[in-house]
């Protein structure tokens, strides 16, 4: 990654974590930091305004930002996920009216689709002549009170998905916002659950009409986009256990050792996996190295790590987000299957066999 966000994050970000992790407003004007310094169209072409980086470079940033500040890295992730299909949109009237002030930061834009990958859809739309009408329940929306629309999606009854921007404000018998969820991590972040009762979101509100089992083929081909967030924590918590190494505990700096060897294989073999079949198996481990880095980090750390501003106790709430964020059937089962692989039963049957 170049210097300079690299750069920023270190000096702007990572002095003010604990706070960004329990104060919306600060996680706010965090937010807008990054706008200020052309960090939210990251992939977006530099004619519209964006920054055009490569995916590698996006992830790199990803990994570093998460390192810092699991909570603006994972509000951030939204913004850039909802600015990239604005971008990609042909509706050109949306994009005049807020692709440039989303991409400085002026703007904030939420992502509410993770739904589509359920059984049974909790949210539903229907065309008419006048739009789409929504009707149901979205169950996770991120960043409320700091951004302004989000990106509302919902099945079709022909199994396509219908995207539209919606307002991130109440609209009286038709789209209302629980309070923002009391979460073990991350609570700044505001994430509530959207009610909508035949709410009607008209034509020049529609981003986008995605193919059937789009989010499937989506989460088939990328399954490794959420491997950086967990890689960028586990380094968080390999920071933690450096700084406490000493030469009373040698243990400590062999663990450290030991972590930071198989976090630089993790990576390395994260970034080389875009043609790779063992993705799934890549994200578990990763899942399961922020577990374990942050879990070192908490024991070094002693009781004090049971402080809920402690950097290690952050590092440790966080590692659980990363665990579960964008997971799918599939990616449960690897991690599963990843923990059994651990266990020394486990490990007794597989060598018997």
């Amino acid at each position: 990654m170049i210097a300079s966000p690299e750069h920023l994050l270190q000096t702007a970000i990572a002095p003010q974590a604990a706070q960004l992790d329990r104060d919306p407003k600060a996680l706010h004007q965090a937010f807008q930091t990054l706008g200020n310094h052309n960090l939210l169209g990251l992939k977006v072409k530099k004619e519209a305004g964006g920054q055009a980086w490569s995916s590698q470079a996006g992830y790199q940033f990803t990994e570093q930002l998460a390192r810092y500040s699991g909570a603006l890295a994972f509000l951030q992730s939204q913004h850039q996920r909802c600015v990239q299909e604005l971008a990609a949109s042909n509706n050109l009237r949306l994009q005049q009216l807020y692709l440039k002030a989303a991409i400085q930061g002026q703007v904030g834009l939420g992502v509410g689709f993770s739904h589509l990958r359920r059984v049974q859809q909790p949210v539903t739309a229907t065309a008419t002549t006048d739009g789409y009408v929504f009707n149901g329940t979205v169950p996770w929306l991120t960043g409320f009170g700091i951004f302004q629309h989000w990106l509302l999606a919902a099945q079709l009854p022909d199994g396509r998905a219908v995207f539209v921007l919606a307002p991130f404000y109440a609209i009286e018998g038709a789209l209302s916002f629980s309070p923002p969820m009391s979460l073990a991590a991350m609570g700044s972040t505001q994430t509530v659950t959207v009610t909508l009762n035949r709410w009607v979101a008209p034509h020049d509100l529609v981003l986008d009409i995605k193919p059937a089992g789009w989010i499937h083929s989506v989460d088939a081909t990328y399954p490794l986009t959420h491997n950086f967030f967990a890689l960028g924590c586990a380094q968080a918590g390999l920071d933690i256990l450096s700084q406490a190494q000493t030469s009373m505990f040698p243990a400590i700096a062999e663990t450290y050792s030991l972590l930071n060897a198989e976090l630089d294989r993790c990576r390395a073999e994260t970034y080389a996996a875009a043609p790779s079949v063992q993705r799934l198996q890549l994200r578990a481990w990763a899942i399961d190295l922020a577990v374990r880095c942050a879990h070192g980090a908490v024991i070094v750390s002693r009781g004090a790590a049971n402080y809920d501003h402690h950097p290690a106790q952050r590092v440790y709430r966080e590692a659980l987000a990363f665990s579960v964020s964008g997971q799918n059937n599939a990616v449960m089962n690897a991690s599963l299957a990843h923990i059994r692989r651990q266990t020394p039963a486990a490990k007794r049957l597989i060598k018997s066999h």
